[in-house]
């Protein structure tokens, strides 16, 4: 393996909500730390409704001797509430956030003492100063709330403005919408690294249901081809394998500064990517 080809991973997990799915979830992270993450991030369901499975998890984690990410979402929040979920995590030692606007529940009004995530950003240094690491959101193929492309470039320029120091985007599965991403960031000045989010193929079901909630874009042509293969699930997975491991190596040779896996609280998939990509240490 050639200086060239090494790049960061870090990976991402979901808060188990079964003590089944916890101990899975143990099992899945032994497994992929053979990988030698950067860092492991752990999801914060919507107005903060996982959040003693994510701090929980986030915990687990750091005891395991990894570097470990506390997603912390703003919406519906008050100042005084992250205030205390900020103690809470610098007192069991987080030194990395991913800072979101996050998602309402369904039936729960806006309210809250937030409106972006930039005003979540510029919180954590007002009361943390350098104390963490902080990563916000980034959207190559526009968030789907946005009212443009340019008004959702500027809302990302405001959060790394307030204080971000790098970002994560949502998974795509297109490399030119990552590096027009990066250019059009960098004409505006903002030069913070932008790590790709890697979706592993496993499921196209799952895969569709998802980027229809999130607004991710499937090219046609791998929706088309997930289509025909139909229940087969082993050509769905190979097929998979292939498609996110050319787009890795797109990414790594365009300068990507690392990738970020979407784990689904699985293993199988990252590992076998990684290995291809000749990362597995």
């Amino acid at each position: 393996m050639t200086a060239s080809s090494v790049i960061p991973v870090s990976i991402e997990f979901f808060p188990p909500k079964t003590p089944e799915g916890v101990e899975k979830l143990r099992v899945v992270r032994q497994a992929l730390y053979a990988l030698k993450p950067e860092f492991c991030s752990v999801t914060f369901g919507a107005g903060g409704s996982t959040q003693e499975g994510t701090f929980n998890t986030v915990r687990e984690i750091l005891a395991e001797g990894v570097a470990a990410a506390s997603h912390l979402s703003c919406v519906g929040a008050t100042r005084e509430g992250v205030r205390g979920q900020l103690a809470l995590l610098q007192a069991i030692g987080v030194k990395r956030l991913v800072a979101l606007r996050g998602d309402l529940p369904s039936g729960y009004g806006a309210g809250g003492e937030f409106q972006y995530a930039s005003d979540l950003v510029t919180f954590i240094r007002t009361e943390t100063g350098n104390d963490f690491h902080i990563e916000v959101a980034a959207y190559p193929e526009i968030h789907p709330q946005a009212k443009s492309a340019e008004s959702d470039l500027k809302a990302f320029a405001t959060k790394a403005r307030a204080g971000a120091d790098s970002a994560i985007t949502q998974y795509f599965y297109n490399s030119d919408a990552y590096f027009r991403f990066v250019e059009d960031a960098d004409a505006l000045g903002v030069q913070i690294p932008v790590v790709p989010g890697i979706m592993p193929i496993t499921s196209s079901t799952q895969l569709m249901r998802f980027s229809d909630a999130c607004g991710a874009e499937i090219p046609r042509w791998i929706r088309l081809r997930l289509q025909a293969f139909g229940d087969d699930t082993a050509s769905i997975k190979a097929f998979g394998l292939d498609v996110v491991t050319d787009l890795c190596e797109q990414l790594r040779a365009g300068g990507a500064p690392g990738l970020h896996f979407y784990s689904m609280n699985q293993n199988t998939a990252t590992l076998e990517i990684c290995s291809r990509l000749g990362l597995q240490k």
